[in-house]
């Protein structure tokens, strides 16, 4: 690879994406190889598996070809998602994997080692890593300090000399903003897996050259993920017995819905079929009053078919936003009218989260002392940013045609990489961190 002025790492809670800036100023995408194809995301998952005969610890990978290892094997394989959700969270100390101890940043430098393999990256001889963080961490009372201790850790160890930490939405608002031709209040929005973030910005240009102050910034630990669950919990597991009935000693109870919390991610199916829920589950089959959805839980747990499932509900979010209906395309369970979704009805599973996310919108414009008339350009940028209902918040405040989107999974790499090639970078930055 030819050596780069900058990297930006936009490490998410589903996909991380690797931009560099060669020295002729060009933006590149990095592309990873992961198993036989090459792409330009990487899916921020881990899977191991112990190797007793190798002296160098277990097996590792990340992305693609560690879904591909748990799916071969799953009963041999840890399989870690959504690292980054951890990041603030004082009750995440690590974990034992194979009899040894990773801490969270253990578990992101792994990850990152993989990317960098995968990408052909030997060595940082690039003058700046510029590495996005979200403006609100994920989590019920994250610890922000706790969060970028731990970054700062995970990512000292890779080589490089100097880190600049920018946040999510100011980087793409940089990528964005580089079009402006004339000074702008700017507010980005940024949906990604676990959080969706806010930024309002002021972009001026003394002396001809792009400045910004940032005015308000915001947020929610509401995003995509949420969404998926909303599926899961009104499509699927009502036909796997959550929520019916069943008699014992001459009264009528509902199954209990936290019976069915070890199936909330689909890496966890594998050691939900030795919990104490799903053996309750199964004790409760023959006082069920609709064993049969009973018996499809059991077929699908002790198929550990769970990805399958899972990205047929990612699918189904997906086909949702283009379109009134949707189906969910999985053959391991029976649905009525084949498993058809509306749209109307994934609105209102996530009616308290939109709710929620404009709440935040609502707080972050009111914190940054001006109207919402005096906002120029909105950028929209993230997959969930296609969900016509996420869509609408921005509509139901702001003139349509100022609201733009594009690039939506590069834009926040993209701007990273830009801001780290500028005299002016540390600017732009939340933090400097220089590696001793």
């Amino acid at each position: 690879m030819s050596e780069l002025l900058s990297i930006g790492v936009d490490f998410g809670t589903t996909n991380s994406v690797l931009t560099g800036l060669d020295e002729a100023g060009e933006l590149l995408s990095i592309e990873i190889r992961n198993g036989a194809q090459n792409s330009s995301t990487l899916r921020t998952v881990l899977g191991f598996q112990d190797d007793q005969a190798a002296a160098t610890g277990p097996a590792v990978a990340a992305g693609t070809a560690a879904i591909s290892m748990y799916l071969d094997a799953p009963d041999e394989t840890r399989f870690l998602q959504s690292i980054k959700s951890h990041a603030a969270s004082r009750l995440f100390s690590g974990t034992r994997i194979y009899g040894v101890h990773y801490n969270l940043e253990d578990l992101v430098e792994t990850f990152l080692r993989c990317a960098w393999r995968y990408a052909g990256i030997t060595s940082f001889d690039t003058r700046r890593l510029v590495v996005g963080r979200p403006v609100r961490f994920a989590g019920s009372s994250p610890d922000d300090t706790l969060a970028m201790d731990r970054y700062k850790a995970a990512f000292s160890r890779l080589g490089v000399q100097e880190i600049l930490f920018v946040h999510e939405p100011v980087a793409a608002a940089f990528f964005f903003a580089r079009r402006l031709t004339a000074p702008a209040n700017v507010l980005v929005a940024d949906f990604g897996g676990g959080t969706t973030d806010y930024s309002v910005m002021r972009f001026d240009f003394p002396n001809g050259r792009l400045s910004a102050t940032s005015l308000a910034k915001g947020g929610i630990g509401i995003a995509g993920d949420r969404f998926d669950l909303r599926i899961l919990e009104n499509v699927v597991l009502p036909h796997l017995g959550s929520g019916s009935h069943y008699s014992s000693m001459g009264r009528r109870f509902a199954i209990p819905r936290s019976l069915y919390s070890g199936l909330a991610r689909w890496e966890t199916m594998a050691t939900f079929r030795y919990s104490r829920e799903y053996r309750e589950l199964k004790k409760l089959k023959r006082l069920a009053e609709e064993p049969w959805k009973l018996d499809q839980l059991i077929d699908l747990v002790d198929n550990d078919d769970g990805y399958g499932l899972y990205k047929a509900v990612s699918d189904l979010k997906a086909d949702l936003s283009a379109a009134p209906e949707g189906v969910l395309k999985y053959m391991g369970l029976s649905l009525p009218d084949g498993g058809r979704v509306r749209r109307s009805d994934f609105e209102t599973w996530i009616a308290d989260d939109i709710e929620r996310m404009e709440a935040a919108l609502a707080q972050t414009l009111e914190g940054c002392g001006i109207s919402a008339s005096e906002i120029d350009r909105v950028f929209l940028t993230g997959g969930t940013s296609f969900v016509p209902a996420v869509r609408r918040i921005f509509e139901r405040r702001f003139v349509p045609s100022i609201i733009e989107t594009g690039n939506e999974l590069q834009s926040i790499s993209n701007g990273l990489a830009l801001i780290g090639e500028r005299a002016d970078a540390v600017d732009w930055a939340s933090e400097r961190f220089s590696v001793t």
